[in-house]
């Protein structure tokens, strides 16, 4: 990105409310005396909601029933809008054409400069380019946002089928959130003037060990890899025209700014060939609780016949191998469950990730860093981030390749309930294709990154119907092998899996556990036979090669329940209690009636009975799995935190960001390697 880029993120921002369509044809001038809401100030990034929150024109959604109050949010038209200060435009001016890119806009809407429009939006997971040159003026420009409705319903429970709007699904309500439909912007916004000529998208492949061929699986699978045995491809191609005597500069430095290599060549090689480097003395990148993680950072820049850069990208990145190979006695037919790093066999724990706030465009980079800081101190070393919601930030990523999380990326394809099957008319595949596309390019370079996947719980009937529930997609899918061929092409070096969980069966039946037939799997999210003793006998024969989700519920702690009650009662803990029905599939009152005879005496009673049978049976499950290692491959946990404050989820952390007792048990398993010792 050249320095000639201004983020808009640093100006006053001003939002607007009207009735569907009235906006048109009016003024910001206007504004104050016909919006129907507002003007009132706001925040780029953020959410329109945020801003109205802030303004005191709607309630906190998360209190008791208040989220219902919000909901006549999603049918107004919205404008954000900013005056962009004369020395920007001065500076765009001299540029042939001029660019207002948007990384993230949730949902739909266009952009108008100086009341012109600019261009159309649609869809959340994909950023946007406006050409606004040609619509700025010496002085007073303006530039807004405009959201109009998004689609009515995309939530838990419909078919997966039909739905092809590519927005967040699970702000429309999930069992562990209320519907919180967000609206707004969801990343930077900066102008960029034209350049002359400019780079275009970076190839950055980076290994350890010998090299990689196009499965993911590599070719040199000897064993472990020396601690300075790195090799890098680096390849892009020159927009514009190139002025003679240009050259491209790629170097690779570490952290502290020492230079590794460097080299020039003329353009055209780094858009033909690119530049691969071989035995680079570098330190290999490790997950959590396995070594270090070393980071470089690599740029190339286009230097002009004077010198000054053109252009330049640069990105962090880091040198590990990763491998899948069959679990110890595993059936010939299974897919590789068994996760190796640098050689080494390595047991995945870890958590399902869904964002942390359903408004995620006002989520804090303090917010996310203390999240990945407290996964990385329960020991988990890899993160799922399930196919509900969005591809997660740069931020995110940077912090995961700082902290030995791997990250397992889901495309933003989620079951229904009702049906589970993907989309198969040609439209959507071509608009998923492009999503997947630009997901890869992103955050393809990342050493964290692991394992794409097509979405979450993607299913059919178990006689091949596309309605019913037990046998997981396979990349015979017209729309899941389009996203495999974009994973081979673009990123040929991580496993691709067409969901999760991956099967061949969806879950696991103990009635079948021997028989060689439960791989990949999801579930169970509650106490096998509805007690410990059950857990236990379940556990005790599980043959299941991966859990790629499986959890306990466990209530909130009890000062989370009664701030967030409103007017609600705290009990009873049932279903016949509102405040608890929000969430209602994780209600335990009938567990704790059985078990102890009686009602319990108050919430936190009752508070203290769930959050000790979450840690057990969680604690019971993992302990399980690991201790099978290398016959069973991995256990991430449905859920890490809660993104609403639920009475009762299964959720590790609460809403506050503070671990459960669950959390707490999980620690000392996954601190534990096998042979029971503590990891010191």
């Amino acid at each position: 990105m050249a320095d000639s880029t201004l983020d808009l993120s640093t100006l006053e921002w001003r939002l607007a409310g009207f009735i569907p369509n009235d906006w048109r044809n009016r003024s910001v001038a206007d504004y104050d005396g016909h919006a129907e809401v507002g003007p009132v100030p706001a925040r780029v990034p953020g959410s329109i909601q945020a801003a109205l929150l802030d303004a005191g024109i709607i309630p906190d959604w998360f209190v008791g029933l208040q989220a219902r109050e919000c909901e006549w949010v999603e049918n107004r038209h919205w404008i954000l809008y900013t005056a962009l200060p004369d020395e920007w435009v001065a500076a765009a001016a001299g540029a042939r054409r001029a660019f207002l890119r948007c990384e993230g806009l949730d949902y739909e809407g266009c952009v108008r400069v100086n009341g012109e429009e600019a261009g159309h939006f649609r869809g959340s997971f994909v950023p946007h380019v406006f050409e606004v040159g040609r619509c700025l003026r010496p002085t007073d420009n303006v530039v807004e946002i405009v959201f109009t409705e998004p689609p009515r319903w995309l939530g838990q429970l419909g078919f997966t089928s039909r739905m092809t709007d590519w927005k967040t699904r699970f702000n429309y309500t999930w069992d562990w959130t209320s519907r919180v439909v967000q609206l707004g912007v969801t990343g930077e916004v900066v102008l960029e003037p034209e350049r002359v000529c400019e780079l275009g998208d970076l190839t950055c492949r980076a290994g350890a060990g010998g090299d990689s061929d196009s499965s993911g699986r590599f070719s040199d699978s000897s064993g472990g890899v020396s601690d300075s045995s790195g090799w890098l491809h680096v390849q892009a191609p020159v927009l514009g025209t190139v002025p003679a005597g240009a050259s491209a500069v790629v170097s690779l430095a570490d952290i502290a700014g020492h230079t590794v290599r460097e080299r020039s060549v003329v353009p055209a090689e780094l858009a033909a060939t690119g530049v691969r480097w071989d035995d680079l003395p570098v330190n290999l990148w490790w997950p959590n609780g396995e070594g270090a993680q070393p980071r470089y950072r690599l740029s190339v820049r286009l230097v002009g016949p004077d010198g000054a850069d053109l252009d330049r990208a640069e990105r962090t990145i880091g040198f590990r191998r990763i491998e899948w190979r069959p679990c110890e006695a595993a059936p010939a037919d299974a897919e590789p469950w068994l996760c190796t790093v640098n050689g080494r066999p390595v047991f995945l724990q870890g958590v399902n990730w869904t964002p942390i706030r359903p408004d995620y465009a006002d989520v804090t980079a303090d917010q996310v860093r203390a999240r990945v800081e407290l996964y990385r101190d329960l020991g988990c070393n890899v993160l799922r981030v399930w196919g509900g919601a969005t591809l997660e930030t740069e931020l995110f990523y940077d912090l995961c390749d700082e902290m030995g999380l791997l990250v397992w990326q889901e495309f933003p394809l989620s079951s229904s309930g009702f049906d589970n099957w993907p989309p198969e008319d040609e439209t959507a595949i071509a608009e998923m294709r492009a999503i997947a596309e630009s997901y890869v390019l992103r955050r393809r370079h990342h050493p964290s990154l692991c394992v794409w996947c097509g979405g979450n719980e993607l299913q059919g009937a178990p006689d091949g119907g596309t309605e019913g529930i037990g046998r997981p997609v396979s990349s015979s899918h017209p729309m899941i092998a389009a996203l495999g061929a974009v994973v081979a092409r673009l990123d040929p070096d991580r496993r691709f899996l067409p969901t999760s969980s991956s099967g061949p069966r969806f879950g696991a039946d103990p009635s079948e556990f021997g028989r060689g037939v439960h791989h990949d799997v999801h579930g169970p999210w509650t106490l096998p036979e509805g007690s410990l003793e059950g857990a236990a006998r379940y556990w005790g024969g599980d043959d299941a090669l991966f859990r790629s989700e499986v959890g306990v519920p466990g209530a909130s702690p009890a000062d989370i329940i009664e701030e967030y009650a409103g007017e609600l009662p705290l009990m009873p803990a049932s279903s016949a209690n509102p405040l608890w029905r929000r969430t209602s599939w994780w209600i335990q009152w009938p567990e704790f009636v059985s078990e102890t005879g009686r009602e319990p005496a108050d919430l936190g009673e009752f508070v203290a009975w769930s959050q000790d049978r979450q840690a057990k049976g969680i604690a019971l499950a993992a302990e399980s799995c690991k201790r099978r290692f290398p016959a069973c491959g991995g256990f991430i946990v449905w859920m890490g935190h809660d993104s609403f404050p639920c009475t009762a989820n299964t959720a590790l952390v609460d809403f506050h960001g503070r671990p459960k007792p669950a959390a707490v048990a999980l620690r000392e398993v996954f601190r534990r390697p096998a042979g029971g010792a503590v990891r010191t």
